[in-house]
């Protein structure tokens, strides 16, 4: 059944999924994440280890964090438009090659591909977050943000 002929109650994460998921290696760079995730045009990505199961999410929130409360400059830009527009390619140089592992948020909010578009919705508001990842046996497999669900919901 496609998502159009779904009511609004009946879709799940895999109808709403994007599946075009960028992971990041945990043990990838801070600089090299962050490069890949403005060339993907992305805010944020899964981590995974060595066996391909996400253990954490790095977005720019993290970034914008690290430059706050590890970076603070007499000239602290305090909107997040503002931070993002500071993350360009030639001012990377000054993120750190340590590994993603250390900045990114671990224990991410997950969903399975089963997982309905209220409970979606209800997981992220409770955890305050605009995207989750959804898994198959730890793996990701799609990304449900909250654009997908306010599409779904202008679509009604």
């Amino acid at each position: 059944m496609t998502m159009t002929m779904k009511e609004l109650s009946e879709l799940t994460a895999r109808d709403l999924m994007s599946r075009d998921v960028v992971a990041i290696p945990e043990k990838m760079s801070l600089r090299r994440a962050a490069r890949l995730l403005l060339s993907a045009r992305i805010s944020g990505a899964p981590v995974v280890n060595e066996a391909g199961i996400c253990t954490g999410v790095v977005s720019t929130t993290d970034f914008m964090r690290w430059v706050d409360e590890d970076h603070p400059s007499e000239e602290a830009v305090h909107s997040e438009h503002d931070y993002l527009s500071e993350w360009q390619p030639e001012t990377l140089e000054n993120v750190p090659l340590d590994a993603v592992s250390t900045l990114m948020t671990p224990d991410p909010v997950t969903a399975t591909p089963e997982t309905s578009i209220a409970v979606l919705a209800r997981k992220m508001l409770d955890a305050h977050v605009h995207r989750l990842i959804v898994v198959e046996e730890g793996r990701p497999i799609g990304i449900v943000s909250t654009t997908d669900i306010l599409a779904a919901l202008a679509r009604g």
